[in-house]
């Protein structure tokens, strides 16, 4: 590789140590990351492992919460050290080629997720106010554009995520007030739970595609660079993907707890998104619906505004396209080309009669999973590169546990697929 131009080359500026107001200036990304993990999809994954297998997928949130905080620090390294996105590096680093395969990847599973967003909406405006699909996706749609266009989906994003915070809490204070069997909780965070069955390991490729997203880790790396943070804010961004991280995988602790508790304890199941609100049972009694349906609603349309925004940065970054949305139409055709794409194609699918809403929100997180060891493989090999990213190089600890989280990602994949493939463990 040749040397880095001077636009882009690594500052080597000593890291600034840990202060109190230059740390909350970094805040954000990774907690904005954190709280859109747990999106339509990501709820609904959660839900269904607590409702079908109880306790028993503690220990694979445990896991992804180590993993998903070792793969974010990563990512917010790259954007410190480059001020890039991720897109943008892989071109420099690795050419046109790989680049398009990355960018094929990501749109891939991004798409799947747009889809599960849409269908979030959808199945929370079917129970507040009897919408019917057809026309929820439309109005989400206007609704998405409407608030890009006009450049303020900054400020609205907040607002969505109080939302989900609140519903988060909400989570947590119903599985507390339905008594669950905190023993067995805690025994299986470090004590697997396996069941050798074809759909014990799709809900595990869901559980793990839903927290450690391919959106996320190239949203990471571009969110850091868009706020102008360099090497010297890596105790700030440190914190910040520490407490995404822990956000992230309390609130799905949370969620399996409370659906283990109300649902998998009575022998229930979850078929629609009604199901799925059961499990707010103790804390709001007939208003678990309500409660339920806000906070998916709030959860899809944040992952609505960022998942397409994200895809259509991603690509046009990668090939030097014009990107962003202070641009008109006319300037950056290819960027508002692909908005639109992921905007209405997502709004199409749904509008399919009688499409089974839980059901592709779940696997879209399969999607995301089995997509996923290739991004992983991009950021690992950048983030061991002095020459992409100078003293912000990973260390041999980061190193491991992103290799060994790639690696055993890689083997779940191909282990769904030959699962598939061969009809084992049916």
């Amino acid at each position: 590789m040749t040397a880095a131009p001077p636009s882009r080359r690594p500052r080597r500026l000593p890291l600034r140590r840990f202060q109190l107001p230059a740390m909350l200036l970094v805040l954000g990304p990774g907690l904005v990351s954190g709280f859109a993990d747990n999106d339509a999809a990501g709820i609904t994954t959660y839900s269904l492992a607590g409702a079908q297998y109880g306790y028993g997928f503690m220990w694979a949130l445990l896991l992804t919460m180590v993993a998903l905080l070792f793969t974010q620090e990563v990512g917010a390294r790259l954007g410190l050290a480059t001020g890039e996105g991720l897109s943008g590096v892989i071109r420099e680093r690795f050419g046109v080629r790989w680049t398009a395969l990355a960018v094929l990847v990501t749109l891939v599973a991004n798409l799947g997720t747009t889809i599960a967003e849409f269908a979030g909406i959808a199945a929370s405006l079917e129970l507040l106010f009897r919408v019917p699909p057809q026309i929820s996706s439309i109005l989400a749609g206007m609704f998405v554009v409407i608030v890009l266009a006009r450049g303020s989906f900054g400020k609205v994003q907040y607002a969505f995520l109080v939302i989900g915070a609140a519903v988060s809490a909400a989570y947590a204070i119903s599985a507390i007030l339905a008594e669950p069997d905190w023993g067995h909780a805690t025994i299986a965070l470090v004590k697997p739970e396996l069941s050798p069955t074809a759909a014990y390991l799709i809900t595990l490729v869901g559980v793990v595609g839903t927290t450690i997203t391919p959106w996320g880790q190239a949203f990471i790396q571009s969110y850091v660079a868009d706020k102008g943070l360099g090497p010297r804010d890596l105790a700030g961004a440190r914190v910040d993907v520490t407490l995404g991280s822990l956000v992230t995988n309390i609130v799905a602790g949370f969620i399996v707890v409370a659906c283990a508790a109300t649902i998998w304890t009575h022998g229930g199941q979850i078929i629609d998104a009604a199901d799925a609100a059961r499990a707010l049972g103790p804390l709001a009694g007939g208003g678990a619906t309500i409660i339920f349906s806000v906070g998916l609603l709030a959860a899809s349309l944040l992952g609505l505004g960022v998942v397409p925004l994200s895809s259509a940065y991603f690509a046009c970054e990668a090939f030097g396209w014009e990107r962003g949305l202070h641009w008109r139409w006319s300037q950056a055709p290819v960027f508002y080309g692909l908005l639109a794409f992921f905007v209405a194609g997502g709004a199409l699918f749904v509008v399919i009669p009688g499409l089974p809403l839980i059901q592709v929100m779940f696997l879209s997180a399969v999607l995301d999973g089995l997509l996923l060891p290739i991004i992983l493989t991009f950021v690992m090999l950048l983030a061991g590169d002095r020459k992409v990213l100078g003293d912000l190089v990973s260390g041999r600890v980061l190193l491991a546990i992103g290799w060994t989280t790639t690696v055993l990602v890689s083997v779940m994949s191909v282990a769904f697929v030959i699962v598939q493939v061969f009809g084992l463990g049916s």
